[in-house]
């Protein structure tokens, strides 16, 4: 069966990151994840304490780079694998681990800046809270964008007021949604995070979750599947109670709903998670990504689904 969805050029039937790095930049475009020491306003007692039930000593940085090292350290570290594969590569400097706005201005921008300066950079991504953006912050990544291709990634995860208490996100959707807005008012990309599988989710409540964000003034999201990784809060949750696990059947399923729900041009950044094989307790099957992602393809050739297949055109 044909292919006709806008935005591909193979099999997929969803806009991925790979396709829009090529258009845009036209190239082989990696996105380089870095530790950069900061800390996180749900851990360190401003709003909470534990941080949320999901979250890894590393701060969900379970791929970046050694915060041991420093930020050009990491960056040449990585780089040079990404490089055996795929030379002559463009990057983009990921701020992955916990909360990479929440720290004085001076030391973003020092931290942001030696990025930019390294080879080959084009941009930044930026994975931070909602609630941990001031408006100092705001200007600086205004002025940020004008030169370089930026990206703010803002952890959502859920829009239900009980899930987010449950896993402890300490902000209201009210928060994520100005921030959105505050944000795309000075034409700043926004990638949203949200988690599939969160304990006592029914799918309609996960599609309700991606109604929402597609009638937001957004450019990506990232869907992840929730997994149980050791020495966590969750793990202790899950310990106890035994909350239902999607299988991977019920993921794939969701996804493609999802999808479904979603405005053929938001890019779709992650479409499955890959936690350390070595962490994970639950579920088994997240460790196969690629097989996870091969289902997927399948079953949307299957049902002839494609992304903002269930939206109604004008």
């Amino acid at each position: 069966m044909k292919n006709n969805f806008k935005y591909s050029d193979n099999n997929k039937r969803y806009h991925t990151l790979d396709y829009f790095y090529k258009h845009k930049f036209n190239s082989k475009v990696f996105k380089v994840s870095l530790n950069a020491g900061f800390s996180c306003p749900n851990k360190d007692g401003t709003v909470g304490v534990k941080g949320c039930i999901y979250c890894s000593n590393s701060g969900s940085g379970d791929f970046a780079g050694n915060v041991k090292d420093d930020l050009v350290t990491q960056f040449n570290k990585i780089k040079e694998i990404m490089n055996r594969k795929w030379p002559n590569s463009k990057y983009i400097g990921y701020f992955q681990a916990n909360t990479n706005t929440y720290a004085p201005l001076d030391e973003l921008k020092e931290k942001y800046e030696i990025i930019l300066k390294q080879d080959n950079v084009i941009g930044l991504n930026i994975a931070t809270r909602p609630d941990a953006i001031t408006e100092e912050c705001m200007d600086y990544l205004e002025e940020l964008s004008k030169r370089t291709y930026l990206t703010v990634e803002l952890g959502l995860q859920t829009i239900h007021e009980k899930t987010s208490k449950l896993i402890n996100r300490c902000h209201t959707l009210e928060c994520f949604k100005n921030t959105v807005e505050n944000l795309r008012k000075r034409n700043i990309n926004v990638v949203v995070h949200i988690i599939n599988g969160l304990p006592y989710e029914t799918k309609e409540m996960m599609l309700e979750t991606v109604k929402y964000i597609n009638n937001l003034d957004i450019q990506g999201v990232k869907i992840h599947m929730l997994h149980i990784l050791k020495n966590t809060e969750l793990a202790k949750m899950y310990e106890k109670e035994h909350f239902h696990v999607l299988t991977r059947e019920e993921y794939v399923d969701i996804v493609i709903d999802e999808l479904e729900l979603l405005r053929e041009e938001i890019v779709i950044n992650r479409i499955t998670g890959d936690p350390k094989k070595e962490d994970l307790i639950e579920p088994n099957w997240l460790i196969k990504k690629f097989g996870v992602l091969n289902e997927i393809d399948k079953e949307m050739v299957r049902r002839d689904s494609y992304q903002g297949k269930k939206i109604k055109k004008d």
